[in-house]
Order: structure tokens, then C-alpha cells, then sequence
């Protein structure tokens, strides 16, 4: 992004954050000047009115530590969020992905711990789950910030508001290294196993990425009524053959942007968030790069018909036993304030990241939507009745990781190649089930 945008929204961070303090700072520290005996403004506050605040009128205590879980959490989000709650006049712990790394390590940690205040990022899967009970040691309180209409449909009302939208992308070179000016158009991601080009595919079950990638595959093939986890034999059939026929790069490639900078295959996925940065230093990692940001000069994203998988990391505040309504309030405040529409443009701009809150993303893009934000977004879909597809898979996606491990997709490399399943004689209630049940 603009360097100029980035000094613009410094300068954005340092009026909107300067009247917030912390009443335990001396006044020779505190950045908006006031003495110790000056109450500080409300850090991020919503109005006393504000819809749904579970604390009303009580006044927040600041020196409260704010016990956050997150899969948002790389070293440098941490360490950012951290610092700038803390000018803000906030004290907040959360742990990095060295400690916690990914959505069901957060979500894992945080009902065993039962210490939570706030939980942020996972997707529409995990807040299913968690909005609807499915953790027995995690309740999400009532609560709607000031910033609650900006954030279009990624909202669970009353409970949970989107943070960052991000989705899975299909991108193949049309140079040299790849189709030679030839366009791709599939109707359906899974059309990638016929397309006639190599393709990179992840090397393991797990993961946030490559679970959204499996998400994406599986869509053409939803079926409620198949017994092999609400999706149909052929799309089992078909992820199976994405998975023979693509290349790995076993751990020299965690996820397909470097395959493809390093022209190694023609087609492959990568995730919304940080692609633009990748590709402004695609020359550092290649002799070949992909060129063009804004602008794609030997790249493009694949036309799919059916749109994109799209996943949006929310904001809740969980209900924790013994906090008191004044600590509650200061969570609140917390909530209200890394949401606001000038922290998560910040927040964008450091980390790369598109903000659902619609006012942040004008101060991001002023001159309009990048194309990776306005594909079609089928995780929004309607598949089973009233069910989106975002929930289906919410519904099924132990089914799908119970049939991939058991059946042995994903192997690193061909000498550790499964055999291709007898699909016509399988067991799908025990392939269901975990490996020992």
C-alpha cells in the first residue's frame, strides 16, 4: 500500500489515540498530557446508549488485564496490538502463534482455560460453533458496539461483528510459465483437476488456509442427504485427484504463493490478506516473478463462476465467571475501540489486511474495491434450506477432516503416496468417525 497512506494513518492513530490514558501512568508518560489527578476520556467508549452493552453506565476499570485468545496472532500482530492497546489505555495479554498457532489451538486454549475475556479472528465455521453452545466452557455475552452498522452482513447480532474479510484465491501466471495469454474460466473450483495445467496443491489435513481451500473444492458437491459427510462420492472423488495430480512442495512450500512466484507450477491458491505485499517482493524469492499489484502484469486470478470462499475473522467478548461489571466495561471498551473504524484501517494498513468495517476500507482504498474483495462470495450461499454454506461446513467439517485422514489424503511427496480408495465399497459411517472410535 501507499507510504503516504501509511504516514496519513499514523497520524489518524496519534489524534484519535492522544486523548486516551491510563489513570496508573505518571503524567511525565502519559501522551495526552493530563496530570494524575485528571480523569482520563473513555479509551474507545461507546455512547451510555449504546444497544446492547451488557454494563450500562459503569465506569470501566482500565487496570484490568484483558485476557485475549486469538489465531490472528503472528509475532508482529501481537506485538503491534499490544503496544497500541496500551497507549490507548489499555492492558491487554494475548500469546503469539510461538504459543497458540491457529483457529482450533484459540479455540482449544480458550475453553480449557476458561480465563478468556475476548476471543478474535477464527471464521464464520468456528463462531457457529461458538455462538451456538458448541463449547461447553464458552458463552458470548450480549453486546453491540457503536461501529455494529458498518459491517454489512458479517455480523452475528447481538453477539459477534466482523474484524477482517479474507478469501481463498485461484491465480495463475499467463506468461511464459504459464498458459501463454490464455484466460481461465471454470464454473466450479473443483474444475481445476480438468484444466490441463500443473497445479500446487497443500500437503496436509489441517490448517485454517488449507481447510478453506477443501471448503472451496467441496462446494460443487454439497449433497445433505450423502452419508459421506453431506458431500457427494464425486467430490471426494475429485479432491482425491486434486490432491494425486497437484504438485507439493512438501515443507519447502507452506502455502502455493512461492510455487507459483518461482514459476514451479501454473495454477494455484493463496489467501487474500498479504498478497499484494507478497507480490511487491515476489523478486527477492525469484528469477521470475509475478509483477503488477494493482495492476497484474503476468498474473490473474482465475474466473470462477461460482465466486470465492470467503471467511471474516470476528470480534466477541466472551462471558467469564467473576469479572466484574466495571472489568466488563473496560472489555467493552477494548471491543469498541480495536474495531472503530480508524484502528481497523491501521490495522489493515500494517498487516495488509481488508477491514469489514466499510468505513475503514474507505480510508484504505479511497479510489474504490481491489478485485480480490468483489468476487462473489458463496460461503454466504444458501445450500440446505436456511443453512449458508458457511454453516454447512461449520456442520460437516470434522466429517471432512475424520475422511481425509482416514482415507490418507495429503501425503508430502509421491513415496508417500496412499492408494487411491475402493470409492464404490467405503464405509462412510466409520471414515466419519475419528481414527479409534
Amino acid at each position: 500500500m501507499k507510504k503516504t497512506l501509511a504516514f496519513l494513518l499514523a497520524l489518524v492513530m496519534v489524534l484519535s489515540l492522544a486523548a486516551c490514558g491510563n489513570n496508573d501512568k505518571p503524567a511525565e508518560d502519559n501522551k495526552s498530557g493530563q496530570t494524575d489527578n485528571q480523569k482520563p476520556e473513555e479509551p474507545g467508549s461507546a455512547p451510555d446508549d449504546a444497544a446492547g452493552s451488557s454494563t450500562g453506565g459503569v465506569e470501566p476499570d482500565y487496570s484490568y488485564p484483558i485476557r485475549i485468545y486469538s489465531n490472528s496472532n503472528s509475532t508482529e500482530r501481537t506485538t503491534w496490538l499490544i503496544a497500541e492497546a496500551k497507549d490507548a489505555g489499555f492492558n491487554i495479554s494475548i500469546d503469539d502463534n510461538s504459543v497458540i498457532s491457529g483457529d482450533t489451538a484459540a479455540i482449544q486454549a480458550a475453553n480449557e482455560n476458561k480465563d478468556g475475556d475476548l476471543i478474535f479472528g477464527l471464521n464464520e465455521t468456528r463462531w457457529s460453533q461458538l455462538v451456538d453452545g458448541t463449547y461447553e466452557n464458552l458463552k458470548i455475552v450480549d453486546w453491540t458496539p457503536s461501529w455494529a452498522g458498518d459491517v454489512g452482513e458479517y455480523v452475528y447480532p447481538g453477539k459477534a461483528y466482523g474484524l477482517v474479510i479474507q478469501n481463498v484465491l485461484m491465480l495463475y501466471r499467463n506468461d511464459e510459465l504459464g498458459t501463454n495469454g490464455q484466460e481461465l474460466h471454470f464454473d466450479h473450483w473443483a474444475d481445476i483437476v480438468d484444466c490441463g495445467y500443473s497445479w500446487y496443491r497443500q500437503n496436509k489435513v489441517g490448517g485454517t488456509t488449507n481447510a478453506n481451500i477443501n471448503s472451496a473444492m467441496l462446494y460443487a458437491f454439497v449433497d445433505p442427504a450423502s452419508p459421506a459427510g453431506g458431500i457427494s462420492v464425486d467430490g471426494w472423488k475429485t479432491l482425491w485427484k486434486y490432491c494425486e495430480q497437484g504438485k507439493s512442495g512438501g515443507d519447502d512450500y507452506k502455502y502455493g504463493f512461492d510455487p507459483l512466484n518461482k514459476g514451479d507450477v501454473q495454477v494455484s491458491t493463496f489467501y487474500s490478506s498479504s498478497l499484494y505485499g507478497k507480490i511487491d517482493a515476489a523478486g527477492e524469492s525469484s528469477e521470475k516473478p509475478l509483477l503488477g499489484t494493482m495492476e497484474p502484469e503476468n498474473w490473474a486470478l482465475v474466473d470462477i463462476a461460482d465466486g470465492t470462499y470467503y471467511i471474516a475473522e470476528y470480534i466477541g467478548i466472551l462471558d467469564k465467571a467473576g469479572r466484574t461489571p466495571e472489568q466488563t466495561a473496560a472489555v467493552e471498551a477494548f471491543a469498541e475501540w480495536f474495531g472503530s473504524a480508524d484502528v481497523q484501517a491501521a490495522w489493515g494498513e500494517e498487516f495488509d489486511s481488508y477491514p469489514c468495517n466499510t468505513a475503514s476500507a474507505a480510508i484504505l482504498y479511497p479510489d474504490g474495491v481491489p478485485e480480490i474483495y468483489t468476487l462473489k462470495n458463496f460461503a454466504l450461499s444458501k445450500v440446505d434450506g436456511d443453512a449458508t454454506y458457511a454453516e454447512y461446513v461449520a456442520a460437516h467439517s470434522s466429517e471432512w477432516t475424520n475422511i481425509m485422514t482416514n482415507l490418507g489424503f495429503y501425503w508430502a511427496d509421491a513415496s508417500g503416496a496412499a492408494s487411491e480408495p475402493d470409492w464404490d465399497n467405503l464405509d462412510w459411517g466409520t471414515l466419519t468417525q475419528s481414527a479409534g472410535e
